[in-house]
């Protein structure tokens, strides 16, 4: 083993239950683990990092990981930290997102088929299609008594009033869940569940019934469930999650995500959401105390997690655009965005539309700022042009100066400026 495995997570912060014997299984052996994945959506968000990267730290100590996305369990919905039951989705939906995931989990993790410890990936829906309700009932049902399954947080929270009570649909899934374990213990000889600590309950179940129906000994570890020192929602921002598909979440955003850490969640954020090495943090700790206001932890956790989940070249645009801010751009550089990137880096800024006809035509400096609105009257932008505080796409320009279609970024906007902070969009339509 080149790391041990149980040790990383640990200094990391990222322990919080463990059964006994599992480090022991772990040091003795090359085991198989796996985490499930729940697919209600096309895309997986930043909650969803942890444990990607708990699998990675897992493939990377030598042992094998194995994803799984839960095509059948999914159609029933966790109940773990629910107080109300979710909509079940419709196989249609299901396959649709069921594809997002498994794209999403191959960036991470090495699938490589020559490799002894390579990943696999595997849909619980699979072996639970061909199960008979009398079947399923009858073999695994009968292992588990009510009043094990009762004494579940996740189960006892509803029941005792918590939200509306629970189905019996949601009160099953602890069964589907402890049995996708034994399965895999049983047909891929997988001997450790991990995930979130609000899963603690439904793996144990898994752990319990392989004792139970295999005569085996199977293990379970758990990390915290991330939060935030203000105590305000992990991986939300105002416009909702966070997500690892670009087209769901700019990379500016994500990358501006982690750059607004506080302080005090960047020196925990660094060391979850990064492989950087732990004398490598204790260094970045030291320095950004000396020096808070470079943001020298926050400009390191967000390089590395976009290029993580994103690439180099996305974390290099999503520098430039922050730069564009700040003025260290040119009009090359806001040309260089897409739409999307360029309305991120701009929320909020008064908008006018212009017809396309006009654009073309020519638009005069003056015209362009005073009957749009930005700015009062002709003689108050002449002023701002006489005083060089009036600039395009982030270059200065003069009175006289004409705006066409050459000055268009992403061939729909042009940036207007007076002075360093007020902007103004003009939109072609």
């Amino acid at each position: 083993m080149t790391t041990n495995f149980v040790e990383e997570l640990k200094w990391r912060g990222m322990l919080h239950d463990i059964m006994p014997g599992t480090e022991d299984q772990l040091a003795k052996a090359r085991t198989t683990g796996y985490i499930g994945f729940d697919p209600t959506a096309d895309s997986l968000h930043i909650g969803s990092l942890i444990p990607i990267i708990i699998l990675m730290h897992f493939q990377k100590a030598g042992h094998k990981p194995i994803a799984l996305v839960g095509g059948a369990t999914g159609m029933i919905g966790d109940p773990s930290g629910k107080s109300a039951e979710r909509n079940l989705l419709d196989e249609s939906t299901l396959n649709k997102n069921i594809a997002g995931v498994k794209a999403q989990l191959e960036r991470f993790l090495d699938f490589d088929g020559t490799a002894e410890n390579a990943a696999e990936l595997v849909n619980n829906y699979d072996w639970m299609k061909k199960f008979s309700l009398i079947d399923f009932v009858r073999d695994i049902g009968k292992h588990l008594t009510v009043n094990y399954m009762m004494a579940k947080d996740s189960v006892k929270k509803r029941v005792s009033g918590e939200g509306e009570g629970m189905s019996f649909t949601e009160f099953t899934y602890q069964l589907f869940q402890g049995y996708d374990f034994l399965h895999l213990y049983e047909n891929k000889d997988c001997k450790l569940q991990m995930g979130g600590s609000d899963q603690w309950g439904n793996i144990t179940t898994g752990t319990e019934l392989v004792r139970r129906k295999a005569q085996g000994k199977a293990y379970a570890l758990t990390c915290p469930l991330i939060t935030k020192a203000d105590g305000s929602k992990f991986g939300k921002s105002e416009g909702g999650n966070i997500w690892l598909d670009k087209n769901r979440t700019s990379v500016y955003k994500f990358y501006q995500y982690w750059l607004n850490s506080s302080d005090a969640d960047s020196i925990d954020f660094i060391k979850k959401f990064t492989f950087l090495s732990k004398a490598t943090i204790e260094t970045l700790v030291t320095e950004h105390a000396e020096a808070p206001h470079l943001r020298l932890l926050q400009k390191t956790l967000a390089k590395e997690v976009t290029i993580l989940v994103h690439s180099q070249e996305d974390y290099d645009n999503a520098v430039k655009a922050s730069n564009i801010l700040f003025g260290k751009s040119t009009a090359e550089d806001l040309k260089s965005l897409d739409a999307q990137t360029f309305l991120d880096v701009f929320s909020g800024v008064p908008q006018a539309e212009v017809s396309k006809v006009h654009v073309e035509n020519g638009i005069e400096i003056v015209a362009a700022f005073a009957e749009n609105g930005f700015l009062k009257s002709n003689g108050e932008v002449r002023r701002a042009l006489k005083e060089n505080s009036i600039s395009v796409n982030k270059e200065k320009v003069s009175d006289g100066f004409v705006i066409t279609a050459n000055d268009l970024i992403a061939n729909t906007y042009v940036l207007l400026q007076r002075g360093k902070k007020s902007y103004f969009l003009l939109k072609v339509v």
